[in-house]
């Protein structure tokens, strides 16, 4: 599973994209100080646990909208790059979905182009559609199979039939497959740039939750991937930052820590 990565060469464009959006009324200081205080509570919540495992928490940052969007929800994501990446095709344990025939020939096709590539272009799972019917079509067999990889990725062209097929677990765990585009010859490089992003699910509710550090990371790393991604996702919500209401920093079990919070709109008065 997890080990700790080289995150010490950040996209140029990131860094570009962060200064070109204007967040008023946002504070670097409090996201840093937000980041130590939830780096010290995960490593308090390790001793408690006695934990022999170096397992590494996820870090999310939460927006809170002032109205539900008037958008529908969408189950591509939004990708947003970091210039500290989460995920790396040589720290993580990546499963790919691709689209397949009854006989598991795509399956195995797949495969085979994969074995070409240098450590198999950093997948350690290959699965075809017809075997997500069959072999996990179970709760239980969805579940574990949710729990064995740190990120999975999907062939664009079978992402709207995944929900059915993968079940509940992934969403809940916020494990969604990453869509890249199989029709492209150089796999390697699609792999590797969907590991180098986060992503933003789009939702028809007012809450949205990003993945944006990992408990390994520093402050000031925290700091970096949390402004990164907030500037890029919120060109992607309608009236962009004027939309937003609140800004936190959580783990999946512990409070949400406030990073930006604003006042609700008053209402418009309607005139009779």
């Amino acid at each position: 599973m997890s080990q700790a990565l080289d995150r010490s060469a950040p996209p140029a464009s990131t860094s570009q994209a962060a200064v070109d959006v204007k967040l008023p009324g946002w504070k670097a200081q409090q996201v840093k100080k937000a980041a130590q205080s939830l780096l010290k509570y995960v490593g308090e919540q390790k001793e408690k646990a006695n934990s022999l495992f170096d397992e590494e928490e996820v870090f999310y940052m939460q927006i809170a909208l002032k109205k539900m969007p008037l958008q529908p929800r969408k189950d591509k994501p939004v990708p947003l790059p970091l210039p500290h990446p989460l995920y790396s095709t040589e720290g993580q344990d990546i499963c790919l979905f691709v689209k397949d025939t009854p006989d598991g020939q795509g399956g195995k096709d797949a495969k085979k182009k994969l074995a070409k590539l240098e450590k198999n272009g950093g997948v350690a799972k290959v699965i075809g559609t017809s075997k997500l019917r069959t072999k996990y079509e179970s709760h239980e067999a969805k579940r574990k199979l949710c729990k064995s990889y740190d990120l999975f990725l999907a062939d664009d062209r079978i992402l709207p039939s995944l929900p059915k097929l993968i079940g509940k677990s992934f969403f809940k765990k916020k494990k969604q497959p990453i869509p890249i585009d199989l029709r492209k010859a150089n796999w390697a490089a699609e792999i590797k740039r969907a590991c180098a992003n986060t992503y933003l699910f789009k939702s028809s509710g007012t809450s949205i939750n990003i993945k944006v550090a990992r408990s390994s990371f520093s402050p000031e790393q925290v700091l970096d991937n949390v402004q990164a991604a907030l500037c890029a996702a919120s060109q992607h919500i309608p009236k962009k930052w004027a939309a937003i209401q609140g800004v936190f920093l959580k783990t999946a079990d512990s409070v949400a820590l406030p990073l930006f919070q604003t006042l609700p709109d008053q209402p418009q008065k309607i005139e009779s």
